[in-house]
């Protein structure tokens, strides 16, 4: 039984299959859809020109074709872990030899936002899409509450559509946690050269929904009046459920290197867990990002099935703003030094290197995708543990490749 049907969940399902699994798998999702892709949401959903429609990550027949049984509109209400079964929201209980839990992750609520409504939005899935999309117009203003990768390709999407935006962050730059601040003022500049209203390091003092739109007051007593404010503050893995049954919680339902909880039945995967990482000491960490939530489903498929195969894969993220694309791979943190590495078009990655002179983290932005191929071979670096010298990172003239082959 599988808990999620999202991009995770559903990944899991059929890799069961890949890997030979012939039982019975069920996938239980709250929303009306079979398994969708979520980046779209912020991106293609809102600015195609057509009537959008989900982004399947498989056609809907072909679960049927792998006999996958798929239960809509219905949550998980308890998890019965000594008799090994679920209750469901309908009513009906299913009995199950492992458990996934692939609950994902909400959008972290602002609590002096009125709650959501046509007007004042989360972005999580495709109705909520559909809710903001109807106010991208030209005649509109969107107020953007955050100014982290959600709230920036928001910001960018709502300006292809010819709305204004304003935008509110409370840090001093916006990605104050995603990427170096080069990246960051890359980002910020060109938005601002598309128009739009960049407002850094200020709180909000309220927002009142009024019969015809939306009031921001900014605690400097500025006032921001909207067509919808959509809010874009982060996100909290969904855990309750886990809590309940009383596995283990830390950042997310705990998991081991082989994506296992503190009971050996259910396994958990995607932006709802937190794991060790052995490349980074053993350090747990939490990542809410596609490529993840695509490499931990079928990991955990296998791993119910038997197979003990650890979590390896190095974090990795994107994301699309105008014709800009920006790439992380690794993490950051304890880095000591950065090295820049410019490529031709403006583009440029930047590594962090940690006291040991280790490769910890590349980050790189530029056109369409002129650093991907970089990004995945500082990717293989980084996996590799390799300790490159910074006068070779810094030399576009030095290829990756050579790098990573010696």
């Amino acid at each position: 039984v599988i808990v999620g049907a999202g991009e995770c969940g559903g990944r899991a399902a059929f890799a069961l299959r890949q890997a030979g699994y012939d039982g019975p798998v069920t996938l239980i999702g709250e929303e009306p859809h079979h398994p969708y892709e979520r980046p779209p949401l912020s991106k293609a959903i809102l600015t195609d020109d057509n009537e959008p429609s989900p982004r399947w990550m498989s056609l809907p027949e072909a679960l049927a074709e792998q006999r996958i049984e798929i239960v809509t509109r219905t949550s998980v209400n308890a998890i019965d872990r000594v008799g090994k079964r679920v209750s469901l929201s309908n009513g009906q209980s299913l009995a199950y030899d492992k458990l996934l839990l692939a609950t994902g992750a909400l959008p972290r609520a602002l609590p002096m936002a009125p709650r959501p409504s046509e007007r004042v939005a989360y972005l999580r899935n495709f109705s909520d899409a559909l809710r903001i999309r109807a106010h991208l117009k030209p005649d509109s203003h969107i107020a953007i509450i955050g100014g982290g990768f959600i709230g920036l390709e928001l910001a960018a999407s709502a300006r292809k559509r010819g709305a204004d935006v304003t935008l509110i962050e409370a840090q001093p730059r916006i990605l104050m946690r995603g990427v170096p601040e080069a990246i960051a003022g890359v980002i910020a500049e060109r938005h601002v050269s598309e128009g739009v209203q960049l407002n850094c390091g200020i709180g909000l003092a309220g927002i009142a929904e009024e019969q015809d739109g939306v009031v921001v007051t900014l605690a400097d007593g500025r006032r921001v009046n909207a067509d919808c404010v959509v809010v874009g503050i982060g996100a909290s893995p969904v855990t309750g459920l886990a809590a309940d049954a009383g596995l283990a919680i830390d950042n997310g339902i705990a998991v081991d290197r082989l994506l296992q909880t503190s009971d050996p039945n259910i396994f958990a995967a995607g932006d709802c867990c937190s794991f060790p990482l052995d490349i980074y000491g053993g350090r747990r960490v939490r990542l809410e990002s596609w490529r993840n939530a695509q490499d931990q489903g079928p990991l955990a498929a296998r791993n119910m099935l038997g197979a003990a195969e650890p979590i390896s894969a190095v974090p990795w993220f994107w994301s699309d703003q105008y014709d800009l694309t920006l790439q992380v791979a690794g993490l950051a943190d304890g880095a000591a030094s950065v090295v820049r590495r410019d490529m031709s078009d403006g583009a440029f990655i930047l590594f962090q290197l940690g006291g040991d002179g280790r490769l910890l983290a590349a980050s790189g932005i530029g056109r369409e995708n002129a650093v991907a191929r970089d990004i995945r071979l500082a990717e293989m670096l980084i996996a590799k543990r390799a300790h490159p010298l910074p006068e070779q990172l810094a030399a576009p003239e030095v290829k990756l490749k050579a790098l990573l082959a010696a």
